[in-house]
């Protein structure tokens, strides 16, 4: 049976809220069909910085994204790079920024909503 990961960011939103308030996902968690994690926040606590972490694993002052105006591509291996190198898909609804920092800078959306 092929698995899917299906990765969920919601920036800011605290645990015990999301533990609460989410129960679409709550449902799955408790049918064993998905995993719920709490993070230790790195500082920085800007959402760029943070994305750039957790994608990578790579803290904001080691990667240099420390703050939101750093818009340029990530010098880092990514979720993307790793899953794409053992021949997997990947697929990203997200917030410009992540564009910027694993396709082209600076984000130009005619240009960049879409890209293969």
């Amino acid at each position: 049976m092929k698995h899917n990961v299906i990765l969920v960011v919601l920036d800011g939103l605290n645990y015990e809220v999301a533990r609460h308030a989410m129960g679409h996902l709550q449902a799955y968690v408790g049918a064993g069909r998905a995993a719920l994690y709490k993070l230790e926040c790195e500082l920085p606590a800007l959402s760029r910085p943070l994305y750039e972490c957790i994608l990578t694993g790579v803290t904001p002052i080691d990667s240099g994204i420390v703050h939101n105006n750093v818009s340029r591509l990530s010098n880092q291996r990514s979720i993307y790079h790793y899953a794409t190198d053992a021949g997997l898909k990947t697929a990203a609804a997200a917030y410009h920024w992540v564009s910027e920092l694993y396709n082209r800078s600076p984000f130009v959306a005619a240009r960049d909503r879409h890209t293969d």
